[in-house]
This record gives structure tokens, sequence and C-alpha cells, in this order.
């Protein structure tokens, strides 16, 4: 995936990880029609990770004829389910050996032509992690009454509850409130997500969330922008058991942050972007490490 410009200089890359269960009806559009734009339209290159999270259905064939068809698609399959997106993300984008690893809902309610806009930050040294909002201004949702109330009180909710501890509010890198920590894009530094992912202990809805708190007390910029988004009605979300499990997670993480143990010493920093060289400057390109342990022989069905 990694590649080098014509200078010689590695580009930096991007892995999407696309977690689904039960998913074959829709899977075969969604991920042909997000590769088809990527591979059109995104200049760096790019990986498409479709993970299976214990699939019963006929999910899991259908991604691995995708694999053989589609260049830049692969998959893992996660044998033993376990509850909500977190776990997969957590299992993949640990692993990946790309420099920004990102989530997209199988539904594509977000539409891919916003992508390169969200991770254009990361990808340039410029933020560490980048999500949607739904509620910001310039957003165009469509989505039923229910839910969007559902998502308003949970974000409300949320900047209550954990802002109940002085300059603990959660804050986009502009200085504003998060307004939507569940929105179905993230997409965050590779070497920043491998440091906060230990501290992660939640591996379902709160997963977003945990991250988006570690993120903020670890003082990482993090970069929210509208997004266009159009509701799934067949969305199988249990919400009066991901709104108990939200509660329980606030309060876990409240005591976390009373006792210090949201603070990570060794998550990676921004480093200041070069200044451009002048007219006539030959510039030697650096070698680039190739990844080792883990991420030296990564294995996807193909």
């Amino acid at each position: 995936m990694n590649a080098t410009n014509a200078g010689g200089v590695r580009r930096r890359s991007v892995e999407i990880v696309v977690p689904v269960r039960n998913e074959a009806h829709v899977l075969a559009d969604s991920i042909g029609g997000l590769h088809a734009h990527l591979e059109d339209s995104f200049p760096f290159p790019f990986r498409i990770t479709i993970a299976d999270n214990a699939s019963t259905d006929a999910t899991w064939i259908v991604a691995t004829d995708l694999t053989l068809r589609l260049p830049h698609a692969h998959a893992q399959r996660l044998e033993h389910k376990g509850r909500g997106r977190g776990r997969a993300l957590k299992h993949v984008w640990s692993r990946s050996t790309a420099d920004v690893v990102a989530h997209m809902d199988v539904d594509l309610s977000t539409g891919p032509e916003a992508f390169l806009p969200r991770v254009a930050p990361l990808l340039s040294g410029h933020s560490d992690l980048a999500i949607g909002s739904r509620p910001h201004r310039q957003a165009a949702v469509v989505r039923g009454a229910r839910r969007e109330f559902v998502s308003r009180s949970y974000n409300l909710l949320l900047e209550v509850g954990l802002g109940a501890l002085p300059h603990s509010r959660l804050r986009s890198s502009g200085g504003t409130p998060i307004s939507d920590a569940r929105c179905g894009f993230k997409a965050v530094r590779t070497d920043v997500f491998r440091a906060l992912a230990p501290h992660i202990e939640h591996t379902a809805w709160f997963f977003d969330t945990e991250l988006l708190v570690l993120a903020q007390r670890n003082g990482l910029r993090v970069h929210e922008v509208p997004v266009d988004w159009t509701d799934d009605p067949d969305s199988r979300v249990d919400l009066v058991r991901t709104a108990v499990d939200d509660l329980k997670g606030m309060a876990r993480m409240l005591r976390s942050t009373l006792t210090g143990h949201t603070r990570i010493p060794a998550v990676p920093r921004r480093t200041s972007t070069p200044r451009v060289p002048a007219a006539r400057t030959t510039v030697t390109p650096v070698p680039t490490a190739r990844p080792t342990g883990a991420n030296a022989h990564l294995e996807y069905a193909s």
C-alpha cells in the first residue's frame, strides 16, 4: 500500500476500515462504490479493509469475493463475536501499516466525496484525530425525529457528564465543544492510536467516546468537520442497552480522570511542518523505516 512519489519520497497512506456483521445484502454495492470513488479521486495510497465481526450470513463470502475483484479491498474476520464496532476497529487499527486509519459505516451514511477533506489534516500533520459532525450548522442531515432526539440527547449528556470537572469538556482544535462524539466517521494518526489503544477498555459503541476523551485529556488536536448525512433506516442499534453502557462508560472515564489514569506519557506528538525548499534546492529523500514486529507480516483474505 505504501508508495513513493516521482522524487522517491514515500507517500503517506490511509487504511479505511468498514466493520460489518450480517451485511451481505449491502456489502458489495457499498464497498464497490467506495472503492470506485477513492480509486478515481483520492490522491494517496489507500486500503479498504472489511472487518467481519463473526457474521452468520454470507458476509464473509461476499467480502472475500470483493478482495479478488477490487485491488485495494482486503478483509479480516473476527471469529468470536464481540459487541459493537469498537472491537473490530481496535483489532485492525492496531495492526495497520498505514499512516492514518479511518472508519466508515457500511451504509455510507456519510458520502465518500467528503473523505479527503477529513483525512487531509492528519496526512499533513496538522491534526491528530478527525471526526464528522452532524449537529454542525453547515451539516446537511436527513434522519428521523427519534434518532435526532437520541443523538442530541447523548451529546448533551456527554457535554454535561464529562464536563463536570474543570477544563475537562471535550473540545476540537478550534476551541469549540465537540458536538458529535458518535458520528460514523472517525480518522486518527496510526501512531497516536497505538499509544491510546491499550487504555481503551470499551469495545462497543462507547469506544468512539473513550477515544475522544483520551485524545482530549492528552492535549491531542481534534479536527471536527460538518458532514452530509443520510440516516440508515435499517439500523439495528439497541438504544436502551447502548444508553446504559454509555452511562457506565462516562462514570468510569470521570473516575479515570480524577485518578490521573487518562494521562498517557507515551503519546506521539506532532512535529512542525517543514518549510518548502527554495527554488533550485536539491532535497535528498530520507529513507523510511520498514514496519517491524506485528506489523511486518499482516495477512488479509484475497
